[in-house]
């Protein structure tokens, strides 16, 4: 098999979340302990970082990836979802993994993978685990994909473990409560290991310290900690909280004998795009009119992109907006401009919502615009809609901005 032809097999032949949802959830790490010990454990030949939370996790393991760079460290990144190229998962210095080291995962495992029925994220983190291993990188930044406690990447012994914040996500898996998700967010903290918390919350403080206290870590709470003022080129406001969180993540790695400098940390964080290259996150595309995307698609990312987006000066505002089915719509409806023109559209995906349902959510609450074919189209018409003086702003999915990055 060619490199399309292999990741062709990876996609449709295995159950993934990204495409079905509920049905590629696996509520065990059974299948991973499985594949490790196949691969002769090459979670154990690495040193790492683990990232979990709900809003913030990609960002803040790109930024401790980039500052980890800058110290001179090879660093390897695992993230999830890609948004062009499945590559995008695995990279070391900002650099993707190698078509070939893809194919000869497969073609090596193949038999093993279908013996025992292993989902895609499964095999991901296998040939993520195995690229860092056998390329000797100095440390990985390790992003959950789903939870923690049951994620597959969950098998690590990480020098640092990390929890940006808890929100109401994916609440079909890890629960209907800030609580039982932090519960289950709450299963990265290991025994002896620091837990650095990017944002403190009332409703989880108090559980992450009792879970850090029953093994014996040490708990940081960022926020509370960092107070000088640093800046990233990701320029979001809701960057604020994940640069603190990776500069105590990067202060905890000091103490393990790491040398990471101030002056590191400053160009690290001032260079995240160039070192990593990561895409999407408030990414302005064109001026005249301006073109924004994002990837924030829950409540809390929402309601710091909402904020942002409306204190940009424009004319008028042209939002091309796509989700997934499982999105609870009503829940985040409230924190879109009603002045805003809409262009609904369905990111191309097996869990895509379909544009219309989209729409007729919107118009009950009063919102305007129209149905479009495909995300292409939607935004092509909002620039033939748009003046120069207004803005464009694309998101609702990460899969909708996948589409026009």
């Amino acid at each position: 098999m060619n490199y399309t032809d292999t990741v062709n097999w990876m996609f449709h032949q295995l159950p993934m979340y990204q495409n079905k949802g509920k049905a590629a959830y696996k509520a065990n790490l059974d299948n991973t302990i499985l594949l490790a010990k196949h691969l002769n454990n090459p979670e154990n030949k690495f040193k790492s970082i683990h990232v979990a939370g709900t809003n913030g996790k990609g960002s803040t393991s790109h930024m401790i990836a980039s500052v980890l760079q800058e110290a001179g460290y090879s660093v390897g990144l695992y993230t999830s979802p890609h948004l062009k190229d499945f590559r995008e998962r695995i990279k070391i210095d900002g650099n993707c993994i190698s078509k070939q080291f893809v194919i000869q995962f497969i073609k090596r495992n193949k038999l093993f993978f279908e013996a025992n029925t292993l989902s895609f994220f499964e095999m991901t983190v296998g040939l993520a685990f195995e690229y860092f291993a056998k390329q000797n990188v100095d440390i990985a930044i390790i992003e959950v994909g789903l939870g923690g406690r049951l994620d597959s990447t969950n098998i690590i012994s990480p020098e640092v473990s990390v929890i940006t914040n808890i929100g109401l996500d994916h609440t079909q898996f890890l629960g209907n409560t800030i609580q039982d998700i932090a519960k289950e967010k709450g299963g990265v903290i290991k025994p002896n290991i620091p837990v650095v918390i990017g944002e403190t919350q009332s409703k989880t403080k108090s559980l992450f310290i009792d879970i850090a206290k029953a093994q014996n870590s040490s708990i940081y709470f960022a926020d509370a900690l960092v107070k000088t003022n640093f800046e990233s080129d990701l320029k979001g406001t809701y960057q604020t909280h994940n640069i603190k969180t990776a500069i105590q993540s990067i202060y905890e790695l000091n103490k393990k004998g790491f040398r990471v400098s101030d002056a590191d940390i400053v160009k690290g964080l001032q260079n995240v795009v160039k070192h990593t290259g990561i895409k999407g996150r408030w990414q302005v595309l064109q001026s005249s009119p301006k073109v924004i995307c994002d990837t924030a698609h829950n409540k809390e990312g929402l309601t710091y992109v909402m904020q942002q987006l409306k204190e940009e000066p424009y004319n008028k505002l042209h939002i091309v907006l796509g989700m997934v089915n499982d999105k609870n719509i009503d829940g985040i409806i409230d924190l879109f401009p009603k002045e805003a023109t809409y262009y609904f559209c369905r990111p191309n995906i097996l869990r895509g919502l379909d544009a219309n349902i989209l729409k007729d959510v919107f118009t009950k609450k009063g919102y305007c615009g129209n149905v479009y074919n495909s995300v292409a189209e939607a935004l092509e018409n909002a620039k033939k809609k748009a003046d120069k003086s207004d803005i464009i702003y694309i998101g609702g999915s990460t899969f909708v901005v996948a589409e026009i990055i």
